[in-house]
């Protein structure tokens, strides 16, 4: 397989000027990230959705800093050739330009990403300039944003109606101005969407926001349904159940070391010959033979002199 070349932030924004769709995928380790670079996808995204898939968390809320250097820099082993987004998790970004930084320094440096990525709108546009005023490339990402899910009302369709749509409008606008290098639009209404791809020069990549976004994200675990109990999303297409087939795989594993079937002829590794006769004299049969040319009593022996005393 011939080695790809990985993006960055002018091939991506010359790809929303050729109307070639952009593919992103999200993923938290080197073999799915190996897997999603070899299936040729444009951006993986290491995102703090990792605190549902992979740490068993009920939202993104637990997530550190450390969480997200730590699965960054295994993504990027994996995936040498892909362009690489991190998230910066919750209430990083929000406080001083100093501590912001910091955190971003440490998903560069440490986490070996290629860009981040921020939750909201007008209200971070102020850090997202620093950001890349600093020479970091910054992904926005306005609409459902699971970081603040406690204060929009839970997981809803953002959009829907034209004062709510506007809103949305005037953020990435903002996230633009501010020199975002594309943004993430999560469970906004169809319509919205495409108003905000339309107006903006830099891409839109769509979670559950319609078919005229730049791009696509989904969650590594729900396009190859990996995950126990799944849940079906109306916004998410599976497209393979390895879950069903891990699942099932272990449990024939299971049986077959309860059956002794597993391991058979063909799993095992055979000894040069006579080892088994060296063994057997040195550890089976032969010993009786030492013991009895020895005079050590046998068991039965024993037992007479245990009696008649």
């Amino acid at each position: 397989m011939a080695a790809k070349k990985p993006l960055n932030v002018v091939k991506i924004r010359k790809m929303k000027e050729q109307k070639e769709r952009l593919t992103m995928i999200t993923a938290y380790d080197y073999p799915s990230a190996k897997l999603a670079e070899e299936a040729g996808i444009d951006i993986i995204l290491v995102g703090d959705s990792l605190g549902n898939v992979v740490l068993g968390y009920d939202s993104t809320i637990p997530v550190t800093l450390d969480d997200m250097v730590y699965h960054s820099r295994a993504t990027a082993r994996g995936a040498g050739n892909t362009f690489i987004v991190a998230d910066m998790p919750f209430m990083t970004y929000h406080g001083s330009t100093d501590e912001t930084l910091k955190g971003v320094r440490r998903l560069m440096q440490e986490g070996h990403a290629h860009a981040v990525k921020m939750e909201g709108g007008l209200e971070i546009a102020a850090a997202v300039k620093s950001i890349v005023q600093s020479g970091v490339p910054v992904l926005g990402h306005i609409g459902l944003t699971p970081q603040s899910v406690n204060t929009i009302g839970g997981y809803r369709v953002q959009g829907k109606d034209a004062a709510d749509a506007k809103r949305l409008m005037d953020e990435a606008k903002a996230l633009e101005a501010a020199g975002a290098f594309a943004i993430v639009l999560e469970l906004v209404a169809e319509e919205t969407a495409a108003a905000i791809s339309r107006e903006l020069s830099i891409p839109t990549i769509g979670i559950g926001a319609g078919r005229d976004c730049d791009g696509q994200v989904l969650v590594f675990h729900d396009v190859v349904k990996y995950a126990s109990p799944y849940m079906e999303k109306r916004f998410v297409k599976t497209f393979a159940d390895v879950g069903s087939q891990i699942r099932g795989g272990i449990e024939d594993y299971v049986n077959e070391v309860k059956s002794g079937a597993f391991p058979a002829e063909n799993h095992v590794f055979k000894a040069d010959e006579g080892v088994s006769e060296s063994l057997d004299s040195l550890y089976g049969g032969g010993r009786s033979e030492e013991a009895t040319q020895q005079n050590v009593p046998s068991a039965s022996d024993k037992e007479k002199v245990g009696t008649q005393g």
